[in-house]
């Protein structure tokens, strides 16, 4: 049995739907990743999977409880880090967590044995003692993830963990992250929209967009997926490009910013054909690269733009969503 099973689940606000009939597994001890633009149904579909919203339609199971009927089973079974900071900033580390375990009537003793160890290991023990409104974001966010493991959960939900954090404190996380995974073999379900981030931590990832799963498969699957090779051409003719290239090696191209992507395999066999080509009809090119492909490929190939145009695009949605709510 999977440790998450999501079959048509769809979630609407009025007319808006903000998850749109999506299906997926998760396998125990997987780390999966829900990748994705801001706006695009991630934290909703978080928040359905841990009985915090009703769904409109469609079924979910967590640890083999059903989210509509045993939500008692699936919060029993969870752990959850929300994307904005749910800690009590007049209380100390350690107070934070007992207050936790008490609302899960976990014994007084091995309260504060699971207290310890889990602070010991995301490195705050020293720590235990001062008032969270001395942490740092980092350190918050660290003992926010103690604190969703200390009832023991089967599935830990990580909403956005890294967001706002600088590079190195986001390094760290990915470690204590992939440290639970592999020490204590708890399935987690994050959302991100770091492309790195998936790629480092995931061992599956969906990309979500505009509420629908539109691709999910490795990391390494989906960038194989889409050609072995990106040229990269930046031109002020890049919307004469498409018209002028159309080779049967071209898998697909795309115009966004003012640059072409070009999908393709044996890239540094077709690179100077194209340059010939480019120039025969006189594109002027102002810089041309050649690379692997990215998960931020794979988002430009599935939606035909990258994933800052989306959360844009996003953005003006949810005005329009508020508006017409309002009225």
């Amino acid at each position: 049995m999977p440790a998450i099973h999501v079959e048509n689940l769809t979630k609407k606000f009025h007319d808006f739907v903000a998850v749109d009939n999506i299906s997926f597994d998760i396998e125990s001890g997987e780390i999966f990743g829900l990748l994705g633009p801001n706006g695009a149904g991630k934290t909703t579909t978080i928040s359905m999977l841990s009985t915090m919203l009703r769904p409109t339609s469609g079924t979910a199971t967590v640890n083999g409880c059903d989210v509509l009927t045993d939500e008692d089973g699936v919060r029993k079974s969870i752990g959850i880090v929300f994307q904005d900071q749910s800690l009590d900033e007049e209380l100390t580390a350690y107070e934070n967590m007992d207050f936790h375990g008490r609302l899960y009537r976990i014994p007084r003793e091995t309260r504060e044995k699971r207290i310890s160890e889990l602070l010991t290991l995301v490195g705050l023990e020293e720590r235990q003692h001062d008032l969270v409104k001395t942490f740092s974001g980092g350190m918050r966010r660290r003992l926010e993830i103690a604190r969703g493991l200390l009832h023991r959960p089967k599935v830990l939900f990580l909403d956005e963990p890294t967001l706002g954090l600088d590079p190195q404190t986001r390094n760290h996380l990915w470690q204590y992250i992939e440290q639970l995974n592999e020490e204590m073999g708890i399935t987690i379900i994050l959302t991100t929209h770091y492309m790195d981030e998936a790629d480092r931590l995931c061992d599956r990832i969906a990309i979500i967009d505009q509420g629908r799963i539109i691709a999910l498969d490795t990391s390494q699957n989906l960038k194989s997926a889409i050609g072995g090779d990106v040229i990269t051409i930046q031109t002020p003719d890049y919307e004469r490009i498409s018209s002028k290239i159309t080779a049967p090696w071209v898998e697909q191209i795309e115009q966004h910013d003012g640059y072409v992507t070009i999908n393709l395999h044996n890239a540094e066999k077709h690179l100077s054909e194209i340059v010939t080509l480019l120039n025969g009809n006189g594109i002027e090119i102002t810089s041309i690269s050649v690379r692997k492909p990215t998960l931020e490929d794979v988002f430009l190939y599935y939606t035909g733009k990258t994933i800052r145009e989306q959360e844009a695009d996003g953005r003006e949605t949810m005005r329009m969503f508020h508006r017409a709510a309002r009225r």
